[in-house]
């Protein structure tokens, strides 16, 4: 089974955190779902032996294109694809995008998933991060989304500067007042080249606190847990039968294919990446020509991988499979340098499967980092 990304790099205003490829021009938008069509059938050799159980429209803000953009998108891939039966079909949006008519629209097509940018229910978190809508129309586009679409996902961020303790604990339980079956969470990271960035160094906002950061984790991790949700990737809660198939493929590294600027491929062997410039993507796809560049993976390369996903989930990192796919050397090395996390009470082994406790999961890509194997090809 294998997943389609389609990257949608537009936005109406630029958040101050994010560095993730967009245009806030919106003039070259409906050339560039053509060009998005036009990249999905050049590329569709590339699964002619995979099924596709996942497409996914992320950004940038998916939300921005019409509904029949959107549908011509879907049926894109169905038309150069093998496609299972009911596959997830998820749309990222942006509450100010999510009015009435469109949820209602959206609703009568394939999109079976909507994954909301909330990010904060406090006008002075979403001010900080220029969010284009209010806490009113996140509220209101939540609780009208309830009623069409059952499988629905909100996004939030913790560790935001001036963010107490109990303003993140009200995010939450905020948020578990719609009885949403999904959550992703994520830390607020200060990228370079950010408005985030420049404000903290200028001394307008005051820097993010990584103690506070973990503290909020902890709340969050147990606020969820005690209301039924698993934690099975640290920035993803789920409930029973809700974990997002298109989140799960990537942390067990299944393969998929990034289409649009900026986005990025994988099909076990090497990962690929789009350039991230719109200008220089249309041109490419008009000239038939994939805007790509390609990188193969060394055996050392895929154990760090496994290493760091695998540490950042429920399925935790397998002894058999390191020894069965990388060899003795990998096994008997991690073992050894995770002696000390294990001694520490970060990690723990459950029927051979290494797994980060509760202490040790928010310290779960650090740790990853420990036990990357640096010196063997």
């Amino acid at each position: 089974m294998a997943g389609i990304y389609i990257h949608i790099p537009f936005c109406k205003q630029a958040c101050h955190y994010c560095d993730f490829h967009f245009s806030t021009s919106m003039k070259k938008k409906s050339e560039m779902v053509e060009a998005l069509k036009k990249e999905i059938l050049l590329r569709k050799n590339e699964f002619k032996d995979e099924v596709v159980e996942t497409i996914y429209f992320g950004g940038g803000t998916p939300s921005v294109l019409t509904v029949s953009e959107i549908a011509g998108l879907i049926h894109s891939v169905y038309d150069n694809y093998s496609v299972i039966d009911n596959p997830e079909i998820t749309l990222e949006a942006n509450p100010d995008d999510l009015r009435i008519d469109k949820i209602e629209t959206l609703a009568t097509g394939p999109v079976n998933r909507l994954s909301i940018g909330v990010q904060s229910f406090f006008e002075e978190d979403l001010k900080l991060m220029n969010r284009a809508h209010n806490t009113q129309e996140a509220e209101a586009c939540i609780r009208e989304s309830r009623k069409y679409f059952d499988n629905i996902s909100i996004d939030l961020i913790y560790g935001v500067p001036g963010m107490s303790n109990e303003r993140w604990l009200n995010n939450i339980e905020k948020a578990l007042s719609f009885e949403i079956p999904h959550i992703s969470s994520y830390a607020l990271t200060v990228e370079p080249k950010t408005a985030l960035k420049k404000f903290i160094e200028k001394g307008i906002v005051q820097n993010v606190n990584d103690e506070v950061a973990q503290e909020h984790f902890e709340i969050l991790n147990e606020t969820l847990m005690a209301k039924g949700y698993s934690c099975y990737e640290i920035s993803n809660f789920g409930k029973p039968g809700y974990f997002s198939k298109n989140n799960t493929a990537y942390w067990q590294q299944k393969k998929y294919i990034g289409i649009g600027p900026s986005a990025h491929s994988f099909d076990g062997d090497s990962r690929g990446w789009n350039i991230n410039n719109n200008l220089k993507y249309l041109k490419s796809i008009t000239e038939n020509k994939l805007p790509i560049e390609v990188e193969a993976l060394s055996k050392t390369d895929k154990y760090n991988e496994y290493v760091m996903t695998g540490l950042r989930t429920i399925w935790g990192v397998s002894l058999e499979k390191i020894r069965t796919n990388f060899g003795d050397n990998y096994h008997d090395y991690l073992l050894i340098q995770s002696e000390k996390y294990l001694e520490n009470h970060l990690l723990y082994l459950d029927d051979e499967v290494l797994l980060t406790t509760k202490k040790g999961k928010f310290l779960a890509d650090g740790i990853a980092a420990h036990l990357f194997m640096l010196n063997l090809s």
